[in-house]
Order: C-alpha cells, then sequence, then structure tokens
C-alpha cells in the first residue's frame, strides 16, 4: 500500500467536494453568536475548525472561496502548489513545503474571499495537509467556482482557471 492509500484508510478520508480526500478532526464546542460576528455570516459558528487534507496523482482542489480564512499546514508527502485569486484580480502563488531554501513554505494563510485552488508539483505522488479555518467552517460559507465566470472576469488566468475548474 503506497504512502496515500495509508493515509486514506487508516485515517478515514473521504471524498471532498472539491477533490482529493478530507476528515474533519476538530471542531470548537464554543458558538460565537451570529449578533457576534461580521454580516456576511448567517447563523452562528463555532470558534474553529480543522481537517486533515491529501491531494494524490491528478487530484485537484478545484477552485473555491470561504467566508473565512483558512489555514493550510505542510505534513507530507511533495509540494503543493496554491494559487490565489484576490478579490482585486491579483493572482498570487505559493508553494506549500518543506524545502524553505527554495521557496517553499510549512504553512500558509488562505485570506477569506480569495479564490483558491491547489495542486502538486508530482502528479505520481501526494501532498498531506492540515487545514484551519476561524471561525469554523460551515458549507453553507463555501463557495465553488464556475469557469465560465472566472474565466469573464479574469481571462488573464486562463490556463490555471481550466486547470483547477
Amino acid at each position: 500500500m503506497n504512502t496515500a492509500d495509508f493515509y486514506i484508510e487508516s485515517l478515514e478520508l473521504l471524498p471532498h467536494i472539491e477533490g482529493g480526500y478530507f476528515k474533519e478532526v476538530y471542531r470548537n464546542d464554543d458558538i460565537i453568536d451570529n449578533s457576534a460576528l461580521p454580516d456576511r455570516y448567517v447563523g452562528n459558528r463555532c470558534l474553529g475548525t480543522s481537517i486533515y487534507f491529501l491531494l494524490k496523482n491528478n487530484d485537484v482542489s478545484k477552485l473555491h472561496r470561504l467566508q473565512s480564512d483558512e489555514i493550510w499546514h505542510f505534513y507530507d508527502g511533495c509540494p503543493i502548489h496554491i494559487v490565489m485569486i484576490s478579490p482585486r484580480g491579483k493572482l498570487i502563488e505559493r508553494t506549500l513545503g518543506l524545502d524553505i531554501n527554495n521557496g517553499q513554505i510549512p504553512q500558509l494563510l488562505i485570506p477569506k474571499h480569495h479564490w483558491f485552488g491547489a495542486y502538486l508539483s508530482d502528479v505520481d505522488s501526494f501532498g498531506f495537509v492540515g487545514c484551519t479555518v476561524i471561525p469554523g467552517f460551515e458549507f453553507q460559507d463555501f463557495i465553488m467556482a464556475k469557469r465560465e465566470r472566472l474565466l469573464n472576469e479574469f481571462p488573464e488566468y486562463s490556463e490555471i482557471i481550466n486547470k483547477l475548474t
């Protein structure tokens, strides 16, 4: 059994709607009342959540955005390329990994409202990370990108939009 399949089976990771595999491993018990949250939230939220997330081979994390900040933490495997498009249309590319001397970083903040997705630096490998969302993740805060909409809005990024949608 390869390492990716070992993680998927032993940690009971499930297919994720955005691509790859995941499992929620932490959901804080404390609740933030909706009246104390910014207007972009509907309903209460817990203080924070955390998941395992794994990409393998040709998997990609399709472009999506959240209402909250998300932090990715690198655990194992090959470097993961993360692509973000800011609300103002700036393309930001970072590589999550442990080779700091070559520009990789072991942790990355993805700001709220940024379109983002990810792919592996080696399609014959895998990338295993943790993702933390504050306030806690709720699927109603998740928006999957629509290819045509993003191509119309950001035609200069057509190659990466086509790859990650």
